[in-house]
């Protein structure tokens, strides 16, 4: 690994690759290369940038990079797609904002492609549409959502973790008699909660995502939305958030945790390694893992990782360069030299070089059973975790009770598919 170390940094110093931004695409733009367009912040990830410099070590082409700010993206990708400017390898997650990209019409269905085999269950079906086709590569730093809880904590109030709703319950409430905050929900611009309860409802019965993306039920007609709205809600009234949940961002998650004021969040494992921050009473090492518990599903669930992928413009003059680019990547040597070091949970059975939390080692086996793909935030036709989190916080302030606050989500999840031309909306 040092002497592939070695050589990559010599490359580096003798190869500089074509950058472009949204405002310039023409700077340096070499016509015989490979275009790839992402978000700005994206692209600059280290095991990127690696990757494109060891591609252009290797083989002696070039890449254009088209690099767009991040707030911009949808729409600028939108604007240049509607042009007919779609580039060569355009980089995604697997939202509901890609409903405005054509998926069909623009991009190459990669099931038969060599390295497929290569990915590990988890990351496959993130990036697998309804119909079972392989939408682009996952190259990404992935991880495993869940309830991470203070085992310090718990040891010395002789609490153990639930493996039931009820005993989740029982843990809840004990841990408010006890004078410790039970969950860290951080309702200040986080957003991210309310979908890890609601995978299991879509990705456990396929029909009920069919018929709420075919605008045939509401969420107000799915029993498992009623129920997990009115246990947030319950949840709130009961004192289990704390007093401060309303003021508490993402910047303030780690003084919550890493101080003991609260005993659970939840989160995801890579979050330990990028903003817990050092110097607090707790570390990463006092901290397991066990499900979220929203009331949707009795054993809890895991949220698999958010991927991006990279996906290719199956119009491209330069489409088998394209899918080599790819296979380049998802070759064993390339994604081990790139994701040396980086926190993340493997998306190649092949990912050796990478970092896996202990947290998410020691929880395999109920991993395994409780874990579903990301499914809410991707395959729900128009959601939206900002807007669904501000209906949930109007019914928080009582602005709205529970039967409105599912309205709402609602409203504001057809409006967006509505926003992106979708049929039958």
């Amino acid at each position: 690994m040092k002497k592939i170390l070695s050589i990559l940094m010599i490359f580096i110093a003798a190869f500089s690759f074509v950058s472009c931004d949204n405002k310039n695409d023409e700077v340096e733009y070499d016509e015989n290369a490979v275009t790839i367009m992402g978000k700005k912040s994206d692209l600059a990830k280290s095991y990127m940038t690696s990757i494109f410099e060891y591609y252009k070590a290797s083989t002696g082409k070039n890449l254009n990079i088209i690099s767009i700010e991040d707030s911009d993206y949808e729409i600028e990708a939108e604007r240049r797609f509607s042009e007919g400017n779609v580039p060569d390898i355009f980089m995604h997650f697997h939202n509901s904002d890609l409903n405005r990209f054509d998926v069909e019409k623009n991009f190459c269905y990669l099931n038969e492609e060599s390295w497929v085999g290569d990915l590990t269950d988890s990351a496959r079906s993130y990036c697998t549409d309804a119909y079972g086709n392989l939408l682009g590569l996952p190259y990404w730093e992935s991880s495993v959502s869940g309830c991470y809880y203070n085992k310090t904590l718990f040891d010395s109030f002789g609490l153990k973790l639930a493996t039931t709703q009820a005993e989740f319950d029982v843990l809840c409430r004990t841990l408010k008699e006890i004078g410790c905050t039970p969950i860290c929900w951080p309702a200040d611009g986080c957003s991210w909660m309310i979908q890890f309860g609601l995978d299991p409802v879509f990705a456990d019965d396929p029909s009920t995502l069919e018929s709420i993306n075919n605008n045939e039920i509401n969420y107000s007609d799915i029993p498992q939305v009623k129920s997990m709205i009115k246990w947030i809600s319950d949840a709130e009234d009961k004192g289990w958030f704390g007093d401060k949940y309303l003021q508490t961002g993402m910047e303030d998650i780690s003084s919550v945790m890493g101080s003991g004021e609260a005993a659970m969040v939840f989160i995801w494992d890579t979050w330990f390694y990028t903003d817990l921050k050092k110097g607090n009473k707790y570390s990463m090492d006092d901290f397991a893992l066990m499900p979220v518990f929203m009331n949707t599903a009795e054993g809890g669930t895991y949220e698999g990782g958010n991927l991006n992928m990279m996906m290719v413009n199956k119009n491209s003059e330069k489409k088998e360069d394209a899918l080599d680019f790819l296979e380049f990547c998802a070759t064993e040597e390339n994604y081990n030299m790139a994701f040396d070091g980086i926190s993340t949970v493997s998306c190649f059975k092949g990912q050796t070089t990478n970092i896996q939390s202990q947290m998410v080692i020691d929880a395999e086996a109920s991993i395994a059973k409780y874990e579903r793909v990301s499914t809410a935030a991707t395959r729900v036709i128009g959601y939206s975790a900002d807007e669904a989190a501000s209906a949930l916080n109007k019914l928080f302030k009582n602005e709205i009770d529970v039967s409105e606050c599912i309205d709402m989500m609602d409203e504001y999840r057809i409006k967006e598919a509505r926003a992106q031309g979708i049929e039958g909306f």
